[in-house]
């Protein structure tokens, strides 16, 4: 396992770098950092949505009217260079359109690691390095470690609570070598971020931060997919087969998931079920007792590298969840596909979901998971 790295170096130029400025504070602070640094700094604001109105508001969004105008106006306080850019259709293809195909397949997606991918650090990277900026600038909490050989590597933020590495484990070579996380290396309390922000004359210093779907505009997951997809009614069943009750739509349900599943009979032990399987084939969501989501290994797909790929079986910790917790795991790329065994199993791992391995603190890379293994039965 490797040690814990030493802090960043600085840039040894001032860089010409554009600053992703979603209208939250963490970005806004993200952008004096690197001004103050030195580095030629232009604010851009991604106008992820043809109606903004529709996406949430009154939270750190990415999306809405108001926060390109607080994206607008911590530009003007730190005295750089703004635009808007327009990627909604973009973002409906790569990001809400995915979004609602994983779930129609019985999969549990991430739209904000996949909007990682596909915008922050695909479309607008390229569209960056295109007018001559050097780096993409976000206000992320994650670091970038330069080694002595130039290479790259992407490592957990120093304050563990704040990390967002998982989000980012999908960045390769090329995009790290063009990003930038002021935030990454601060050992500080969200607290003291505001703070540093209302010290600036930032307005969004107060302002919430969100932990939602940005284009989920009432937060309605089920409700959302439901007008896109249309109800379909099926079958909810335990793992012998009998028909427990009905769905109006597999795709309302995640693996591991207990409540909403409206099943009239209760288990003949007393206890909880939960969601084990969603197959979308025949429209049935089969559910069981919690033992029955222990998952001992899985395969993943797509996978994604910060770095040389491993060529050997490997130990690793992975994280399965944005904020999970860290599991130890030995992993191997195999005819394209990552296979992974977990040393103790875990719960409510589902298809569709990142996998993020690190070696420490290091970022190896991700993938999506495909196919899960569980202690009583193969899903």
């Amino acid at each position: 396992m490797t040690e814990t790295p030493q802090r960043p170096q600085p840039s040894p130029r001032p860089l010409r770098v554009l600053a992703a400025m979603s209208g939250g504070v963490d970005s806004a602070v993200a952008a004096a950092r690197a001004a103050e640094a030195g580095h030629d700094v232009t604010g851009v604001h991604l106008a992820l949505s043809a109606n903004p109105q529709s996406f949430r508001t009154g939270a750190r969004g990415c999306c809405t009217i108001e926060d390109s105008r607080d994206a607008r106006r911590a530009a003007d306080v730190i005295g750089i260079p703004f635009y808007v850019w327009d990627l909604a259709e973009r973002f409906r293809e790569d990001v809400v359109e995915d979004f609602v195909a994983e779930y129609e397949a019985g999969r549990t997606p991430n739209p904000c690691l996949r909007c990682n991918e596909k915008i922050k650090f695909a479309a607008l990277l390229d569209k960056a390095l295109a007018l001559g900026f050097d780096a993409v600038v976000t206000g992320h909490y994650a670091k970038v470690i330069v080694n002595e050989d130039g290479t790259r590597e992407l490592h957990r933020a120093s304050d563990m609570a704040k990390d967002q590495s998982y989000v980012l484990g999908v960045l390769d070579d090329r995009q790290l070598a063009h990003a930038m996380f002021p935030l990454g290396d601060t050992v500080t309390t969200k607290e003291e971020i505001r703070a540093e922000a209302e010290r600036r004359g930032l307005a969004v210093a107060k302002k919430p931060d969100s932990h939602d779907i940005c284009f989920i505009a009432d937060g309605d997951t089920q409700g959302f997919l439901a007008a896109r997809l249309g109800k379909a009614e099926g079958d909810i069943v335990d793992e012998s087969g009998a028909v427990l009750g009905t769905h109006e739509g597999a795709y309302g349900y995640t693996i591991g998931q207990r409540k909403g599943l409206r099943i009239g009979t209760p288990a003949p032990d007393g206890k909880p079920r939960y969601v084990l399987d969603i197959s979308p084939v025949n429209n049935t969501v089969t559910v069981g007792p919690a033992a029955s989501l222990d998952v001992t290994s899985l395969t993943a797909v797509k996978p994604r590298w910060c770095g040389t790929s491993p060529f050997a079986p490997g130990t690793y910790t992975a994280q399965l969840r944005a904020h999970g917790d860290e599991t130890p795991v030995t992993a191997e790329l195999v005819e394209g596909e990552l296979r992974v065994a977990f040393a103790e199993p875990v719960r409510g791992v589902a298809p569709g979901q990142a996998i993020v391995l690190y070696d420490g603190t290091r970022v190896v890379g991700s993938a999506t998971i495909a196919t899960t293994e569980r202690v009583t039965a193969g899903v």
